[in-house]
């Protein structure tokens, strides 16, 4: 059950942000395979000024298109898993019209005892919850 926070500047149409957000979803849905209604996502727009995100002296530009994302997930996937879900966002997010130098990925281990889905319970531990397999 990730929770993806994508973080985008001002400008995008309500379509566009789904676009994006349904994107990211479909690859986790493909490298994962979670359940399709495990979709949790805060997408947040940002006035100009209020994103950085230089190269980290990779050698290229990004632009103003730039889609900062986080994925909170729990731990235990390969390295190679990880690897391919990034390269499954950027594809998907290719198909949507944003450039590869324009996703940024960070990725967030927990455990099954981070998360509550409501009602003050953290649901995989108290056994409402099948902890997913990775």
């Amino acid at each position: 059950m990730p929770l993806v926070r994508i973080d985008v500047n001002q400008g995008r149409s309500q379509e566009d942000l789904q676009r994006l957000s349904r994107g990211i979803h479909d690859a986790i849905l493909a490298e994962y395979g979670i359940p399709e209604r495990d979709y949790f996502h805060i997408l947040s727009e940002h006035p100009a000024g209020q994103i950085y995100a230089q190269d980290a002296g990779l050698g290229f530009e990004r632009t103003s298109g730039v889609v900062m994302i986080q994925i909170f997930t729990q731990g235990g996937r390969s390295q190679e898993a990880k690897q391919r879900l990034f390269a499954a966002v950027a594809d998907k997010l290719a198909e949507v019209g944003v450039a590869g130098e324009d996703v940024f990925i960070g990725y967030v281990e927990n455990t099954a005892g981070d998360w509550s889905f409501g009602f003050g319970r953290a649901q995989y531990v108290t056994g409402e919850l099948a902890v997913p397999r990775k």
